[in-house]
């Protein structure tokens, strides 16, 4: 029993941590979804491999409101909407509930065409001057200032500033430490004026008319950035990334976090069949008298092998068969704010693995029971 409890944690470690790597992957993957598949993100700053342009100097030209206003009057062909967005942490408070560290974006109304967050009820706040004091909030930031209320219409204060919510955004999947949904978006020229100030903003969401022009629209963003503050492509200060090439470097970083908790729980099933190698011995040296009798009148070395290794083989698969139910029922709680994804191939595969290593540690005592001479196990007893 405590050898099938031990191939029962390594098929069972398998299985989960490799749902784990594959459930943090879809997070990834879903993360830059949520930027729109037709989104460009342009920052201050030199890139490393794996997105955009290269760049060999530190970043000396921030990216502000005037550099989005020309780039989205410079006509570009195969670029939509450009929108600045400017980032700050405050303490939004509404009647007796307060909540602390709460991210607060400022930007137009165009960021929720621009990006693919939607509005679930209510509106955006508008363009006009009395909606300056209009805010978006997440749900569940939504929820915990104003319960079972509709939000909308409440009055909040951020930072100490008064804003009425307009409107409440849709549910995002959370992806990492910060949750969407405990944000507030608000117009760029309130936060500005608020609290960061009318310098460098965050960044810029830029959308290309359609997903197959983002490739040439990087381009051409990237081309009038660096015309803008004359740099050339080798050393400009600015950060164009796609969704494209953002997923590629995430996915990797993903996979290789797979393999290596695939790799730490495979070191689990090898303790096992270890164990296995260990008990089975002892099973040979506890029957040797069943040994010799099987042996005296006519079982062969074949016979005798095969019985050791079927149920050595036997003994891991019906650990490996709990391990999978383990592994199951696991994958439906979050781990570590992970919500984990079952790969289906694993599952045969822990169940094969998990055979294998019974019979290749099952052979070494299945040949010790093999060739023992009859005489000998029956004169031992």
């Amino acid at each position: 029993m405590l050898t099938l409890l031990g191939v029962m944690i390594g098929v069972a470690a398998v299985i989960l941590l490799l749902a784990v790597g594959n459930g943090s992957a879809q997070q990834v993957s879903n993360s830059i979804d949520s930027l729109g598949t037709n989104t460009l993100t342009v920052r201050t700053g030199a890139t490393g491999s794996g997105g955009g342009h290269a760049a060999a100097v530190s970043a000396t030209q921030p990216v502000t409101t005037a550099t989005a206003t020309a780039l989205q009057d410079a006509g570009l062909g195969h670029v939509g909407r450009v929108v600045p967005e400017v980032t700050t942490t405050q303490t939004v408070t509404a009647d007796s509930a307060s909540e602390t560290g709460i991210d607060v974006i400022g930007t137009t109304t165009a960021w929720f065409s621009v990006g693919s967050v939607g509005i679930s009820s209510g509106q955006a706040f508008g363009s006009s001057a009395s909606a300056t004091q209009g805010a978006v909030v997440g749900p569940t930031l939504a929820t915990e200032l104003f319960g079972r209320r509709s939000a909308v219409g409440q009055q909040l204060t951020v930072g100490g500033v008064p804003f009425t919510v307009t409107g409440v955004l849709a549910e995002q999947t959370a992806t990492g430490f910060a949750d969407p949904n405990s944000e507030v978006v608000l117009p760029i020229t309130t936060v500005q004026r608020s609290f960061t100030g009318y310098g460098a903003v965050s960044g810029l969401l830029v959308s290309a008319r359609s997903a197959a022009d983002v490739p040439a629209a990087e381009g051409e963003v990237q081309v009038e950035l660096d015309q803008l503050v004359g740099a050339s492509a080798a050393d400009s200060p600015f950060t164009v990334t796609s969704p494209a090439s953002l997923l590629q470097t995430r996915q990797e970083s993903a996979e290789s976090f797979t393999v290596l908790l695939g790799a730490v729980a495979a070191i689990s099933l090898l303790v096992g069949g270890i164990g296995v190698t260990n008990v089975m011995l002892v099973t040979v040296t506890e029957r040797t008298r069943e040994i010799g009798i099987r042996k005296a009148i006519g079982a062969t070395r074949r016979s005798i092998a095969a019985q050791f290794l079927v149920e050595s083989g036997t003994l891991t698969l019906v650990g490996g068969v709990f391990g999978v139910f383990v592994a199951v029922i696991g994958a439906q709680f979050p781990i570590d704010g992970t919500r984990p994804v079952l790969v289906l191939v694993s599952i045969p595969l822990a169940l094969g693995v998990s055979l294998a290593i019974g019979v290749f540690f099952g052979v070494y005592p299945a040949l010790r029971a093999a060739t023992m001479r009859p005489i000998q196990a029956l004169r031992s007893v």
